[in-house]
């Protein structure tokens, strides 16, 4: 009898006790891989070489805190237009791609610390010494796409638009002389002069405020987040994150 109601105490203490939950940064070391979702058709951040291998800057920026995390990096590719949503579905841990960190987003979804920084840069020719400010472009014809805040933002320093269809058309138009210059996106500036080391045309202002990307993530994952975050700031320590900034950009585009 008293061992029954012995048994029976265990019985109801071991109900009593709950389980520990596992949290999300444990399962991924459990399955040693850190999965993430990207789209890969984007380049320079993320897309396939000549060979087919999966490169590009923040292909590299997830193996890098995946190995600080002491796991592998899976990644999972899909278009953009489903790519969040594989965060819901659990098909991955986080999204790397270039993922605009904003109120509407941080309203569903937790955000690791920002790892890259755009801004609106304002380019013209080499031989340029006209332009040297945003408010310098009155008067002065911009290449821009009609529709783009860099249109806008153009239009409100009091410069002439002429209309493009887009980045690699609004340079060229400044690299034959066609117009004066062109606002455009940063990144997209510096992986041009990385491909293209000899263009003649250079940056000589960009705007103060910038838009930021970092690691999207479920809410609910405080151990993930914090750990994506150790990780971020022991790549840029280390000197790992200039490492492939450099590569991809020519600078230094963390802030």
């Amino acid at each position: 009898m008293k061992i029954a109601k012995i048994l029976l105490a265990v019985g109801v203490l071991a109900m009593a006790t709950p389980a520990f939950a596992q949290t999300a940064l444990d399962a991924v070391k459990t399955a040693g891989a850190l999965r993430i979702g990207t789209e890969g058709t984007y380049a320079p951040f993320t897309f396939h070489d000549a060979s087919g291998a999966l490169v590009g800057f923040d292909v590299e920026i997830g193996r890098a805190i995946a190995e600080k995390l002491g796991v592998e990096a899976e990644f999972v590719e899909g278009p953009w237009d489903g790519l969040i949503a594989g965060v819901d579905a659990n098909r991955y841990d986080v999204v790397i791609n270039q993922v605009g960190i904003n109120a509407e987003r941080q309203a569903k979804y937790d955000f690791s610390e920002p790892y890259i920084a755009s801004k609106a840069a304002l380019v013209v020719r080499e031989d340029n010494t006209d332009i040297t400010s945003f408010e310098s472009l009155a008067g002065k014809k911009a290449a821009q796409t009609l529709s783009s805040n860099f249109g806008k933002l153009a239009l409100e320093n009091g410069a002439e638009v002429v209309g493009t269809e887009g980045f690699d058309q609004s340079i060229a138009l400044v690299i034959q002389g066609r117009a004066d210059a062109t606002i455009n996106d940063s990144l997209s500036f510096f992986d041009f002069k990385t491909q293209q080391p000899d263009a003649e045309v250079k940056v000589v202002a960009t705007a103060d405020d910038a838009d930021f990307s970092g690691v999207l993530l479920a809410k609910g994952k405080p151990e993930l987040l914090a750990a994506i975050n150790d990780a971020l700031v022991a790549i840029k320590a280390d000197g790992t994150y200039a490492e492939i900034s450099q590569k991809y950009f020519g600078e230094d585009v963390s802030q």
